[in-house]
């Protein structure tokens, strides 16, 4: 047994399989690259299931493993991926997290991580900074934008909380956009708050929050005996990609004294874009911002900032005693990451984010931000030049929603010629879109991640449902 785990970690085993493994990679960037393989290779989920079994079952070598791993995934590096919100992650973020994966230091208390401890607040002081926080202001990284939604409402409910200990929880409601992400909603689930505890506010013909809407829906809440303590606005929201005025939120939370929160998962990144800051204008008067830097910062998943206006607010949420780890919860301590997030086993979040910034600068950033963006308006200026395609709403970023629609068909019949389109799509595998809901009705939905992705990979992905249009 022995003999077997000296084999196992043996660092010339390692260094042989390690540029294999570089190299396949290598490889696999070049070929996307230049469009030299599809996006994917689609098989129906029980076909996939069986294929990988029998993987699973037979003798293969580390170099076969690698390349059949990656011939049945998604190639997000290749120029026509233009599916979820997942970012092709740059090759030196890539290998912090190829580095951080080896070392594995876990970061619940500072001796368990010291360095990627140190790596997290400086990322997360400039992240404060950026967003137009003071010396005040600190945050945190976590394992998606979930975890940090859940995380910034505990906040939000545990100031509320303290301030008035008198009403009880089941009086509480938040407030949050009709175009919310759905891990708003489900944060609030699970902290427990019922149906008429989530209040959802409607959105203007442009998808923004009608912030007309908000003292109106604001009184009716109060008249039927609940309490306000949140107010959750999308930078921008995930299905259209439309930023709510953020200055107009949090005007209205300063008036009400409600925690303001803001979902910047997506878009948190245009803060590097001279270009584009411009969307998050007011986000510096939110109590908490969760930023996904694996979206719009070129970084592996799953990292994600959660920032605080007030440095106390992010240690209330998990206030309590693990002896075996810290002797007291300390606000000074920002050092213990167990005090403050949902993991207590913690990867080097940080390492991955701050190794691309000190390799490639800001700069890295706000290009790639810039880029993407205005690839989104001029794929909607290309979309509004041809008459059997309709924009769902003009882009705030890089997420565009469209569809065939040549008028001639109800929207039963064009809801189902979407999903068609979306299929041929998916089995073609050529092309990777996903599809959403927009005012009830089904629409083709691209986000721009790659920013080796062009107006001509546009316009070849608009031929190909024009030729599908020719063959109905």
């Amino acid at each position: 047994m022995r003999e077997l785990l000296k084999k196992i970690y043996d660092p010339e085993e390692f260094r042989k399989t390690g540029h294999a493994l570089v190299d396949i990679l290598a490889d696999y960037l070049a070929d996307s690259r230049d469009s030299n393989i599809p996006v994917m290779d689609w098989k129906e989920p029980e076909e996939q299931l069986e294929q990988w079994k029998k993987v699973s079952n037979d003798d293969i070598s580390p170099d076969s493993l690698f390349k059949k791993v990656i011939a049945d995934a998604i190639h997000i590096h290749q120029p026509n991926y233009m599916g979820h919100q997942v970012c092709p992650p740059a090759p030196t973020g890539a290998l912090a997290e190829f580095l951080g994966a080896l070392l594995n230091n876990g970061m619940a208390i500072y001796e368990m991580g010291p360095s990627a401890t140190a790596i997290e607040k400086i990322s997360v002081d400039l992240m404060c900074e950026k967003v137009g926080y003071g010396h005040d202001s600190d945050g945190f990284l976590t394992s998606g934008g979930t975890l940090a939604n859940v995380t910034g409402l505990l906040a939000a409910r545990q100031w509320f909380m303290a301030h008035n200990p008198e009403i009880p929880f089941s009086k509480m409601a938040v407030m949050l956009s009709s175009e919310a992400h759905y891990s708003v909603e489900r944060a609030l689930r699970i902290m427990g708050f019922s149906e008429s505890g989530i209040i959802k506010v409607p959105v203007t013909d442009s998808y923004k929050i009608d912030t007309s809407a908000l003292e109106r829906i604001y009184q009716k809440a109060v008249d039927d005996g609940t309490v306000i303590i949140a107010l959750a606005g999308n930078a921008p929201s995930t299905s259209t990609g439309i930023y709510d005025d953020l200055e107009a939120l949090a005007c209205f939370c300063v008036k009400k004294n409600i925690w303001f929160h803001v979902d910047a998962a997506h878009g948190g990144g245009a803060v590097f874009s001279e270009k584009y800051k411009h969307l998050l204008n007011g986000i510096d008067h939110a109590d908490s911002v969760v930023i996904d830097a694996h979206k719009m910062m070129m970084t592996p998943a799953l990292t994600t900032f959660l920032l605080f206006k007030n440095r106390q607010s992010s240690y209330v949420t998990f206030s309590q005693k693990a002896e075996y780890l810290m002797k007291k919860a300390n606000a000074d301590e920002w050092h213990n990451s167990a005090q403050r997030t949902m993991e207590c086993t913690k990867i080097m979040l940080g390492l991955r984010f701050w190794t691309i910034l000190k390799l490639h600068g800001e700069e890295a950033f706000e290009a790639y931000v810039t880029t993407l963006y205005d690839l989104g308006r001029e794929m909607a200026d290309e979309i509004k030049k041809r008459d059997k395609f309709e924009l769902a709403v003009y882009p705030d970023s890089n997420i565009v929603c469209f569809r065939l629609n040549d008028g001639k068909q109800d929207e039963d019949k064009l809801d189902m010629q979407t999903d068609n389109i979306r299929r041929s799509i998916l089995e073609k595998g050529d092309f990777y879109v996903v599809q959403t809901n927009v005012g009830g009705s089904k629409y083709l939905r691209v986000t721009l991640m790659n920013p080796l992705t062009n107006i001509a990979n546009v316009r070849a992905l608009l031929d190909d449902i024009e030729v599908f249009y020719s063959g109905i």
